[in-house]
Formats: structure tokens, C-alpha cells, sequence
């Protein structure tokens, strides 16, 4: 349905979806016309029917698969073909038009740096406000956000920049809350839902945020929540005129890759498909979390306790810190070296600057959490064969990590001790 198959069509614009390779042309199906127009991502293409069509078909199915985990009154989403941190910029840009005095964006604290970048990409100063410790997990400081508001002035905020999934000891931000002090002094929120979908509890916490207060959009990853390559996004939202201004400020027409890949796997999965993806997922969580717990103990470390983060889970790793600085990240060279990805290892006082901004204690999302740790986390997709590989593996490379880090300081201590016997004699 595209012009570029019809036969006997010629074309004599400066894009005729000429390709020079079949085997390009084979791998895009023939869908060599992208989607939307230069106005509108969402607009049809009178060049791309079937394309055009495809677009809508698959808008419409994701549409249907967000009610489904959850965010019931959802309106209106669209795909896009951009990451989950260009997608927020583009929420970001259109929101400008509506806030053109604004300057800040309220961002709690996520050690991320797509996110982070997403805000400067847009010209905005990211706010940040720092977690609270309650018990291992980092959660929301509410009188933190709601007295900056204040500081500022709410006509100066384009938007509160909220989280759902996160790595622990990191938990989901309190939506509610920050629903409600959207609502009350009028300030757009934005919530970076990256990989939320897969998890009942992510979604409940945007339902029950659009329900009590106020969400404008909420944007996720395919690749992490649909099982395609990267390169895509969602943005859905409450308020369908709003999500239609978001597709009219992307510049240009755009690849239909990313919208024919998750479109595919949903009519492969179907509805019951992708509902035992997201049951099998929950039940790994549960099975990941209660093994990790003896393998912690084996070690006599921790499984840190952060009952509000329904995916991802960390591993105290005090024992190794104490010996060696240098032991907690080897431990994630030694897993990765052994195939083991995804897991992070998160050393306590490391410092990294991202444009211009310092964070201290990078990647633990406070400044001086109390201990190093590992992170696993149980996405959709995972296995009972990939939980058990990993705590085997990890189990070693503990075993060899601790041992190591013995002897290097039992090393260090004996040369410290030769050097002051030597210093006494002089």
C-alpha cells in the first residue's frame, strides 16, 4: 500500500523510497516511506498508506496493552522512535509553549544519566532534590519538592519530573503525592515510566496518580517492556489533545521500524501472551529475591529490604568493601567476564559530573548511602535458568573476590609494618 510498491508508479520527488539493497529493502518489509508527516508523527502519509496504517494499528494495540497492565483511563499514547530520554525531551520541548517563562524542572534524585541529559538537551536547569533514607530504601522527600516550588515559584517550573522503575535501593517516587502538588499549584508531570509497564505496581502508581492529582504524560520503553531492539518509546497521557502535541512537535517523518517491531510481538503474544509474560516476571521476582536472600546470608551479607521497588533488588556488599575499596568493583568485571550482565555493582563515594552537574555518590541516588551493593533485577523476559546461572556464578566470583581482597590486605598491612620498623631504625 505503499507508492513505492505500486506497479507502473513513478516517482519524480526528492524521496521515492529508492533502495538501493534488496536485502534492506527485505528487512523493512518494503516499508520504505517511514510514518507521518513533516508537521505530525502521527499524521498519514498520502505516499505510505499501508504504513500510515500499520502506524495506527499499532497505536491502537499499544493503547489497548497499557490499559491492560493497569493505567485504565489513559487516553491517547503514541509510538515513537527515540529512546526513553529523547521521548522526554520531546515532552519537555511542548510543554515550553505552554510555560514560556519557565526555566527549572523539578527532577528527585535518579541516578540515570539519559534522564538527567534529557532535561539539559531541552535548555532546562534540572532542580535536583535529594531522597530521604527510610530503613535501606531511598525514597521521595515530599517538603523538599513542595517547599522548592515554593523558593522558585511555580510559574518558574516547567514540570515535576517524576520515576517509576529504578534500580534499588532506589523506590518508585511517591506519584501520588506529587500528583497532588501538581495539581494544586498548577505545574505540568512528567513521569519517566522506563521500564514501569511490566510491573502491576508501576502502573497502579500513574492510575492512581491521574486519579488524585494530576499526570500530563508518562513515557516507557519498548525494548524494555515489549522484548524488541532498541530504539523506541511511548508516550501516553490523560488529556488526548495534550499527547497530540507532542507528535506535532517532532520535526520530520520518522523510521516505522521501531512501531512494525512491537506491533509484530503483540499479535505473535496476543493479550493472554503478554498477561504470562508479566505473571512470569512477578513470579521470578519473588523466586530471584528469596534466593539472592540465602546467598546473601551464605555470605554474611544482605539483601537490603525495599519492599516499594517491584523489580530490581540489592545485595549489601560490606564485607567486600571493608576489605578493599577496589575489591566491589572488580566483583562487576569478574560477573561480566563470566557472562553475567545487568547486574551493577555500586561502590559507596564514587563522583561523576554529568554536564557541568557533580553528583556525589553516583549511581547509589544519595550522597553517601551506608553501604556498597550489587543490584539484579527480575524484568520481563527472565527465566528460573537465568536466576539460577547468575546466583551460581555470583557465588564464585564472591568466593574469589573476598579471598583476593584478604590477601591483598593482609599484603598491604605487612609492607606498612615493614616500612615503620624500617623508619624506627633509621
Amino acid at each position: 500500500m505503499d507508492s513505492n510498491n505500486f506497479l507502473g508508479n513513478c516517482g519524480v520527488g526528492e524521496r521515492e523510497g529508492r533502495v538501493a539493497s534488496g536485502l534492506v529493502a527485505r528487512r523493512h518489509y518494503r516499508l520504505i516511506h517511514g510514518i507521518g508527516r513533516s508537521g505530525d508523527i502521527s499524521a498519514v502519509q498520502p505516499k505510505a498508506a499501508g504504513s500510515s496504517l500499520l502506524n495506527k494499528l499499532t497505536n491502537s494495540v499499544v493503547l489497548d496493552i497499557i490499559k491492560l497492565a493497569g493505567v485504565r483511563t489513559v487516553t491517547n499514547c503514541f509510538v515513537v522512535p527515540m529512546a526513553t530520554g529523547m521521548s522526554l525531551t520531546l515532552c519537555f520541548l511542548t510543554l515550553r509553549h505552554k510555560r514560556p517563562k519557565a526555566k527549572y524542572i523539578i527532577w528527585p534524585r535518579i541516578d540515570q544519566k539519559s534522564c538527567f541529559k534529557s532535561m539539559i538537551t531541552a535548555g532546562f536547569e534540572p532542580v535536583v532534590i535529594e531522597n530521604v533514607l527510610e530503613g535501606d530504601e531511598l525514597r521521595t522527600d515530599i517538603e523538599a519538592v513542595e517547599a522548592k516550588i515554593k523558593a522558585l515559584g511555580a510559574e518558574n517550573i516547567l514540570c515535576v519530573h517524576s520515576t517509576t522503575s529504578c534500580f534499588a535501593p532506589r523506590v518508585p517516587d511517591r506519584l501520588e503525592e506529587l500528583a497532588v502538588i501538581c495539581a494544586n499549584y498548577d505545574i505540568p508531570h512528567i513521569v519517566n515510566n522506563a521500564y514501569g509497564v511490566q510491573s502491576s505496581k508501576c502502573m497502579h502508581l500513574i492510575q492512581q496518580g491521574a486519579r488524585v492529582g494530576r499526570i500530563d504524560a508518562f513515557v516507557q520503553s519498548l525494548d524494555k517492556n515489549f522484548m524488541v531492539p532498541v530504539g523506541g518509546a511511548i508516550i501516553a497521557g490523560f488529556n488526548e489533545s495534550f499527547i497530540q502535541e507532542i507528535s506535532k512537535m517532532y520535526p520530520g517523518r520518522a523510521s516505522a521500524s521501531p512501531s512494525l517491531d512491537v506491533l509484530i510481538t503483540l499479535l505473535s503474544l496476543g493479550a493472554s501472551g503478554y498477561k504470562q509474560l508479566l505473571k512470569e516476571r512477578k513470579e521470578m521476582f519473588s523466586y530471584l529475591s528469596s534466593e539472592l536472600k540465602k546467598l546473601a546470608d551464605t555470605h554474611n551479607e544482605r539483601l537490603l529490604d525495599t519492599p516499594h521497588n517491584p523489580i530490581s533488588l540489592a545485595m549489601s556488599l560490606k564485607n567486600l568493601d571493608e576489605n578493599n575499596d577496589a575489591a566491589v568493583t572488580q566483583l562487576g568485571s569478574m560477573l561480566f567476564t563470566r557472562q553475567v550482565s545487568g547486574a551493577r555493582v555500586v561502590p559507596c563515594g564514587s563522583v561523576q559530573t554529568v554536564n557541568n552537574y557533580t553528583f556525589k555518590g553516583f549511581m547509589s541516588h544519595a550522597n553517601d548511602y551506608p553501604c556498597a551493593y550489587l543490584n539484579a533485577a527480575s524484568a520481563i523476559g527472565i527465566k528460573k535458568e537465568d536466576v539460577d546461572v547468575f546466583l551460581k556464578r555470583l557465588d564464585k566470583c564472591l568466593k574469589t573476590s573476598i579471598k583476593e581482597a584478604k590477601k591483598e590486605k593482609s599484603v598491604n598491612e605487612i609492607s606498612n609494618s615493614n616500612t615503620g620498623t624500617e623508619q624506627l631504625e633509621d
